[in-house]
């Protein structure tokens, strides 16, 4: 989950009620993580958090629940890694892999974004990626990302 718009922290957890709500049980969350916006970099900083679920939707179904979600929340698409008031992503479902017009399982910006990884490590660590062949703990190591990403510490 991602936010950099309004009461970043209140997003998030508006987020966890929604996805309780609407997608099933979190059994896991990672502390929350602040870093500098990534791909489009002249926009407020976001707070992002990674969030394990136990669900019985499918992966398609997820999504689409995901995206009522974020339009209940506000979330306008306007442009490519532009702010967002919130960004749900599946990033895994299972060791599943999936790809079509509709969906991308894993996430494939996963080895490439520390934002991700960190809070990813945090509940997953020895999780191996179904393509990759690699835990959340060797993908960090070895992450080309440079951008800084620190604990969130609301004021």
């Amino acid at each position: 989950m991602g936010t950099n718009l309004g009461k970043r922290d209140i997003n998030l957890s508006m987020a966890r009620a929604h996805l309780g709500e609407k997608t099933g049980t979190i059994l896991y969350a990672s502390k929350i993580y602040e870093t500098a916006a990534w791909g489009k970099e002249d926009q407020p900083d976001f707070l992002n958090q990674v969030i394990m679920l136990k669900t019985h939707l499918n992966p398609r179904t997820l999504l689409k629940n995901l995206q009522e979600i974020e339009s209940i929340m506000g979330r306008q698409r306007k442009i490519k890694w532009g702010e967002r008031i919130i960004d749900l992503d599946i990033l895994f479902y299972e060791d599943e892999v999936i790809h079509d017009e509709f969906i991308t399982i894993p996430h494939t910006g996963i080895p490439f974004r520390k934002f991700t990884l960190l809070p990813l490590q945090e509940i997953a660590p020895k999780f191996v990626h179904p393509v990759l062949k690699k835990t959340i703990n060797q993908l960090l190591t070895e992450c080309p990302d440079e951008l800084e990403v620190w604990p969130y510490l609301p004021s």
